[in-house]
């Protein structure tokens, strides 16, 4: 059975991981952030975007029924945990500039 997901999930994870990857430089650029931990809960949900992009692609290339699944099930659940992390950035960086 062709999974369903796991390419979708790829290409997502890829782009946010860019999206991470940017927000990162811009709060080194700026330096605006120093008192807060905003890069480093930026570098965990990057790591965990890379990780789910890894998982996808495992499941992607994988012959294994089992293995597949269980791939893909992995990736499922480390990119719906880095899209609450990603909310959490923007509520964070919004908030930041309210105040």
């Amino acid at each position: 059975m062709a999974n369903n997901t796991s390419q979708h999930i790829l290409t997502t994870s890829a782009n946010l991981l860019g999206f991470c990857l940017f927000v990162i430089t811009s709060l080194k650029i700026s330096n605006r952030y120093e008192g807060i931990m905003m890069d480093e809960f930026t570098s965990i949900v990057a790591l965990l975007l890379t990780f789910s992009c890894f998982f996808s692609f495992l499941s992607i290339k994988t012959s294994n029924q089992v293995n597949e699944q269980r791939y893909e099930s992995i990736a499922n659940y480390l990119f719906i945990v880095s899209l609450t992390g990603i909310l959490t950035i923007i509520l964070l960086v919004t908030f930041n500039f309210i105040h």
